[in-house]
């Protein structure tokens, strides 16, 4: 699903609580996501994933979360080049092995 007018694909920085996060837009601006009824608690969305919002005319900085990208979906949108070469995709966490290979623990 491509954004249409009144949307843009923003990226989850932080999750606020009580259905809200912060989303920093792609046009570069930060805004205040309000995560709709029927996603909430059937759409889990963590930081640093891809959303589609749907800004409020009347709220400049406050917008809606239409859609939530899965990864393969995410990747896809930025083959297409909807997407900025920059951003960064939420991989999910890779577990490294270090050179030591063992771990401090305090």
């Amino acid at each position: 699903m491509f954004k249409e007018d009144g949307q843009e694909y923003a990226q989850v920085l932080r999750m606020l609580g009580n259905g809200r996060c912060e989303a920093m837009c792609i046009d570069g601006t930060k805004c205040l996501c309000h995560i709709r009824g029927i996603m909430h608690k059937k759409v889990w969305i963590a930081a640093g994933d891809i959303i589609l919002v749907g800004l409020q005319d009347y709220q400049g900085d406050k917008a809606d979360v239409i859609l939530k990208y899965t990864p393969d979906e995410a990747r896809l949108l930025k083959a297409y080049g909807e997407l900025p070469e920059d951003t960064r995709l939420n991989e999910g966490i890779v577990d490294e092995e270090d050179d030591g290979g063992a771990d401090d623990y305090i």
